[in-house]
């Protein structure tokens, strides 16, 4: 959740971060008629002002958005004008005025969340201003990048390198210095206190008068911290959204809108990366990415069919679902009441499949009209949508090898470390069927389902834990109130967690501390200072940890821990690993059908900090001598995929890693669904990363249809 600059100074002055007096007005406190009352409400700000125009994206100053006034009559003319302005395709809907401070020099100071280093980074320059960027490239000594331990936090010494990195004279560093510590630290508590990804004040200035002030700020806060402080969404503002933005963002939505013509719609922000893909590439550019999520309700399903239906470049409709533990005749009642008896007023194209698809099917085959188009095959959908949307010309990757065949010579990475290591092939993966399983949560209602799915798969679940429960039964299951007591009655192998978000963080580390060999962290929307303090625990632990937001884990025909639809799965040669939920279902679906077993799948999570990540999950599958290759379902974001790749290879994996990246179409800075999934400016884009998997012989698969056909031939030519 990004904050305009008025919110985060507001959040600073809260936490005692010094800023310049000011205020936020709207175009209507410039009314002939409320004109009195603004001058009123400026008589505690002395002039010279700022007037500055308040929008999300950044470069405002470039564009004319700050002017310097000195009389109330420069004001309403000058705030006129800005008001007029357009910035991303959206007039400017606010303005803070402040007063204007006398500056003697300019700093840059940053708190940010860096994801590839796994840690909180503190940033100062000495120059900062609106060409820091420029600045940075003819001085790169300009900025001090310090890493923050997770735990231990923010220290005196951090500081105080940063400090004397600012280059002040002896005598002004001792008088400067307290203000400095002060304000930093505040900064730090605010960080923290708030759940902020970024913190960024440029220009951090010292004044004639010898104060720091923030004159500028930056803030973003972290989506699953909001969620569990509401009081911090009263900084999500309307003005800066779409009608469907609000509308979505109201139903719990992830919603984005694009300039296409075929509005979608589907369950799982991975699945509905790859539709997005795959519309583009047939000459059917979306009009949107909408994640139905994995509740799928009544109020989601009428937000999603009014947000997709009265959008006016909208002119047909896709919905792709598969029905995993989500069931397709449940999403369909949710449709079809949406439509309340009526025929959809643009095309419908509804692809229902997996679980409950037939039944869903079913359902609406009596909707009235002939604007409702219902199949189970996704090609099939697509054939239709066609006759409906004339389609443009379909957009070719770039990279010519997408749809190559298996790599025919070894691997040689510019990257790669030589290493005397090599991969073991002799240790079956860690769970199977004698393992027996702790739910953390049982006595919840996902929980108890879940429990009775993976018992009904034949895992052996033995007991669950649930604080203050100790001594209920469920399913037949004892319930204990800590992991602990569990695991003095029980041989633990793994502990599946089921518990608010709020709570998932500290359940991790209780079954860590109670010795459980595995982990297994269903839960979604944990803030990532937490997770990043969780992982920081567990450097050294015996446990692994896999997720959190993870489907889980399954060795098909052995054990499931975890809320894959069992029934999808057979055992086989090929090793799954993704980081979406739905994608997986999706493409195992589709390899069973083909023939195509599996010998181990992990959903390692979608979010920008997880336990076992890609590499160290696609280590112990390939020691598992039934894996003969490896299925990477990765997504746009992070290099996790071709790191894994080149790992492998490195350490002489010499057999077929295939790989799918759903969101290739996605534009830059756009976090599609999982907080892990986004494009970051700068970073090489997408094909920088089909680039370096291609590199490492890797067999890339451009879409859904190939990965099962791709699979087939990559085994045959390697046995």
């Amino acid at each position: 959740m990004q904050l305009n600059e008025h919110d985060g100074k507001t959040l600073f002055e809260e936490s005692g971060v010094p800023t310049p007096k000011g205020l936020l007005f709207s175009p209507d406190d410039f009314a002939e008629g409320r004109r009195l009352e603004l001058t009123s409400r400026l008589l505690g700000i002395p002039t010279p002002w700022m007037l500055k125009i308040q929008v999300l994206s950044g470069g405002r100053g470039k564009q004319g958005g700050i002017t310097s006034v000195n009389s109330l009559e420069d004001l309403f003319t000058d705030a006129e004008g800005l008001f007029q302005m357009t910035v991303n395709d959206r007039k400017v809907p606010l303005l803070r005025i402040e007063q204007r401070a006398d500056i003697a020099r300019e700093f840059y100071l940053s708190l940010t969340m860096h994801r590839e280093w796994g840690c909180p980074v503190l940033t100062v320059g000495r120059r900062g201003g609106v060409d820091v960027e420029a600045i940075g490239a003819e001085d790169p000594n300009n900025l001090l990048i310090q890493k923050l331990n997770s735990l231990a936090g923010l220290g005196d010494h951090h500081i105080r390198t940063a400090f004397f990195h600012l280059g002040l004279d002896r005598d002004a560093a001792k008088a400067f210095w307290p203000g400095f510590q002060t304000l930093v630290r505040n900064l730090w508590n605010c960080f923290l206190r708030n759940g902020l990804l970024l913190a960024e004040i440029n220009p951090l200035v010292l004044t004639r008068d010898n104060r720091w002030l923030a004159l500028d700020g930056k803030v973003e806060v972290d989506d699953n911290m909001a969620d569990q402080r509401p009081e911090l969404r009263r900084y999500e503002r309307d003005v800066y959204f779409s009608d469907q933005e609000c509308r979505a963002r109201q139903a719990g939505l992830s919603y984005h809108r694009f300039g296409g013509r075929v509005g979608l719609m589907v369950n799982g922000a991975g699945l509905a990366m790859a539709t997005m893909d795959l519309l583009t590439f047939s000459g059917l550019d979306p009009a949107n990415f909408l994640d139905l999520g994995g509740g799928a309700g009544q109020k989601a399903m009428d937000a999603a069919m009014a947000i997709l239906l009265d959008d006016p470049q909208v002119e047909a409709v896709l919905i792709n679902l598969f029905g995993g533990i989500l069931s397709c005749e449940k999403v369909a009642a949710a449709l079809k009441n949406a439509l309340g008896g009526r025929p959809p007023s643009k095309p419908v194209v509804v692809r229902l499949s997996g679980h409950g698809a037939e039944a869903g099917c079913a359902l609406l085959a009596d909707v009235p009209g002939n604007a409702l188009h219902v199949t189970d095959d996704l090609s099939q959908a697509l054939a239709v949508l066609k006759t409906l949307v004339p389609s443009q010309s379909p957009i070719v990757a770039e990279n010519g090898g997408l749809a190559s065949g298996p790599f025919t010579t070894p691997f040689v990475g510019a990257s790669s470390t030589p290493t005397t290591e090599t991969l073991r092939r002799d240790q079956p993966f860690g769970l199977d069927a004698s393992s027996q399983v702790l739910v953390q949560g049982l006595t919840g209602r996902e929980g108890q389902r879940h429990a009775a799915l993976m018992q009904e798969y034949g895992t052996r679940v033995v007991a669950g834990v649930t604080p203050f429960k100790g001594g209920e039964s469920v399913l037949g299951l004892p319930v204990y109130s800590s992991v602990a007591e569990a695991v003095s009655k029980h041989q633990i192998d793994v502990s599946i967690i089921f518990v608010p978000a709020a709570v998932a963080a500290d359940a991790i580390l209780e079954a860590a501390l109670a010795g459980v060999p595995w982990i297994v962290c269903i839960t979604e929307g944990i803030p990532q200072m937490d997770m990043l303090r969780v992982l920081k625990q567990l450097d050294g632990s015996p446990s692994r940890l896999i997720g959190p937001n993870t489907p889980g884990l399954i060795v098909p025909g052995e054990t499931k821990v975890g809320i894959m639809p069992g029934h999808i799965f057979t055992p086989g040669p090929v090793a799954v690993l993704s980081r979406s939920g739905t994608l997986t279902y999706e493409t195992v679906h589709r390899l069973s059908a083909a023939g195509i077993g599996q010998s181990v799948c992990i959903g390692v999570g979608g979010d920008p900090y997880v336990g076992l990540g890609l590499t160290p999950c696609a280590e112990l599958v390939v020691a598992d001598p039934r894996t003969e290759a490896v299925l990477i379902l990765g997504e746009i974001g992070g290099r996790a995929e071709e790191e894994t790749a080149e790992y492998l290879r490195t350490m002489g994996w010499d057999r077929p890693i295939l790989a799918f990246i759903a969101g290739r179409t996605a534009p830059e800075g756009k976090r599609l669904g999982h907080a892990g999934a986004i494009l970051e400016k700068g970073g090489g884009g997408i094909q920088a990363k089909l680039d370096r998997l291609q590199a490492a012989g890797v067999i890339l698969c451009t879409d859904l249809d190939d990965i099962a056909r791709l699979t087939r031939e990559a085994l045959k030519d390697h046995l």
